[in-house]
């Protein structure tokens, strides 16, 4: 503004202004042009983005990317692949941009941000790794119950119970009486970034904890397919009601954890495999491991 007072006003060539204010004369020739007040409102700044680019996308090529997003609503790998069907030559970053670009791109949370995690501990006993979470289970459009699921990776003991309301005192509650239930001490536990499984409920627990890492969904895999197993076979067939839901899980458990085999501990049962345990830790030994190779010991 300065600048094109003096042209305007005081009648400095743009030479001699260049040289007072330090800026390039061309400078001074596109601030007197903007403004055709005389230097008496702001200059916006623009951007230095080009208008151009020899290689940007063509109007029709970004109009049917943007056509594909909105009707299926798919990852830019989806929508890269549907134009190469129809014979339309593109890179997939070039769509991945077109679409950030016009703000259909879906951004990962802000509330998710990276976390240090602690090393996942190889389960050789039960309790050296207990994985903890949450079923939400709609009652009606605004209400809701929780189902607390806990799962011991090494026997695949388990636990639930349902509750009708979820936070970090009733995380800590669920997990005091999971270990009273289990024949064996709870050594680390392992949970999401829930609300239930806060830095309070961390802080209280008073046992080692680590959380899933961000992007990592296979961290707590025994505990979702268990999750899965037990909306299948038991929870399917029970009310919306806490009670009911408690007396139902209380029979089912009994089942899964002394009678029904399991495929993913070799056809055994979980009780068999805590008992086992015991015995090795009675004689010695860690795990059933070094039963088989006493030169790993």
């Amino acid at each position: 503004m300065e600048a094109v007072r003096l042209v305007k006003h005081q009648g400095w060539s743009t030479r001699q202004v260049a040289r007072y204010t330090g800026y390039n004369q061309s400078v001074i020739v596109k601030w007197c042009k903007k403004d055709p007040t005389g230097g008496w409102h702001r200059i916006p700044t623009k951007s230095s983005r080009p208008d151009h680019h020899p290689k940007q996308l063509n109007k029709n090529i970004v109009e049917k990317i943007l056509n594909i997003r909105r009707r299926t609503n798919r990852t830019s790998e989806v929508v890269h692949q549907e134009l190469l069907n129809r014979g339309v030559v593109v890179s997939l970053n070039s769509v991945r941009r077109t679409i950030d670009r016009h703000g259909l791109m879906k951004k990962r949370s802000p509330w998710k941000r990276y976390h240090p995690h602690i090393d996942r501990p190889i389960p050789q006993k039960p309790g050296d790794l207990v994985q903890l979470d949450t079923i939400h289970r709609m009652i009606d459009e605004k209400k809701r119950l929780y189902i607390f699921v806990l799962l011991d990776v090494y026997s695949r003991w388990a636990y639930a119970k349902a509750f009708a309301k979820m936070s970090g005192a009733t995380s800590i509650k669920f997990v005091a009486e999971a270990e009273r239930h289990a024949s064996f001490n709870f050594d680390m536990l392992q949970s999401d970034h829930g609300p239930e499984f806060s830095s309070w409920f961390v802080l209280k627990i008073k046992k080692k904890h680590r959380y899933t890492r961000i992007g990592k969904p296979n961290d707590n895999a025994h505990i979702e397919r268990f999750n899965r197993t037990l909306q299948e076979e038991c929870l399917d067939g029970l009310p919306d009601d806490v009670e009911a839901i408690n007396c139902g899980l209380k029979k089912y458990l009994q089942y899964y954890n002394y009678k029904r085999l399991h495929l993913g501990i070799s056809l055994q049962v979980p009780n068999q495999l805590i008992l086992m345990a015991k015995c090795f830790q009675a004689i010695g030994l860690k795990t059933v491991y070094q039963l088989q190779f006493p030169a790993r010991v």
